[in-house]
């Protein structure tokens, strides 16, 4: 079942944020005009037909996926759009109350895409962040950094506020120790899901193109732009 709408309230353990500081897709350069009122609505009324048609695509094929691959888990996709203003493009997972998951992605990132593929790899990899459970290793890993904090600040004598703050730097750290592998992961199976569907992955994976490098930066939360678009060929020569 698909549901899109408003995210509102979810307050839940997001599996990543991707991307973010998008530039637009068509900038203007000095001495041009800004587009008119006319031109932004034409395009955006494209962006989310591009997005609705993408979604209606993807989602039967991720849903197929997660169906053939886990046991036990819910596999019923609920797609929601954050409407709100002022926001820098953004998609996530995460999971509701009932744990079933939820692949959120705001208006920036549908405006921001500049073509069809592009959302639909983006929803695949979303999607991929589930298949591949990547919230319960996350939790389970900040959970464990959180515990091993504690126990050695306790041990070396610290008191208990000096105990929760060390609790709360091992759950951070605890949380990022597999990030990037996790991105590669939902990379790879979100790229398979995206052919799958008919699109082509390579051309989805532009966006990286437009993502400021993070760089192979220790405890970082996502891996360089490199490393993304390498796994992405792989899996895509691979299917090809």
């Amino acid at each position: 079942m698909r549901w899109i709408g408003a995210l509102l309230g979810l307050g839940m353990l997001a599996g990543c944020i991707v991307p973010v500081e998008m530039a637009p897709p068509s900038g203007t350069q000095p001495g041009q005009t800004q587009p008119s009122a006319a031109a932004q609505t034409m395009a955006s009324t494209q962006a989310a037909r591009n997005f609705v048609a993408a979604v209606e695509a993807v989602e039967p094929v991720a849903e197929a996926f997660c169906r053939a691959r886990t046991r036990g888990q819910n596999c019923d996709f609920r797609i929601v759009v954050d409407d709100r203003p002022g926001q820098a493009p953004n998609a996530f997972q995460t999971l509701d109350s009932f744990n079933r998951p939820i692949l959120a992605f705001n208006l920036a990132l549908i405006s921001n895409a500049q073509n069809i593929d592009e959302l639909a790899f983006v929803i695949g990899h979303e999607a991929a962040h589930h298949i591949m459970g990547h919230i319960p290793q996350q939790q389970q890993s900040a959970t464990e950094g959180a515990l091993l904090a504690g126990i050695l600040v306790a041990v070396g004598g610290g008191g208990e506020a000096e105990i929760q703050r060390a609790q709360q730097i091992g759950a951070s750290v605890g949380g990022r120790r597999f990030s990037k592998g996790f991105e590669l992961e939902a990379d790879a199976l979100g790229a398979e899901i995206t052919e799958r569907a008919g699109f082509d992955a390579l051309r989805g994976a532009d966006f990286f193109d437009r993502l400021p490098d993070p760089g192979n930066q220790f405890l970082g939360s996502h891996p360089p732009n490199a490393d993304r678009r390498a796994t992405v060929q792989r899996v895509v020569s691979g299917l090809r």
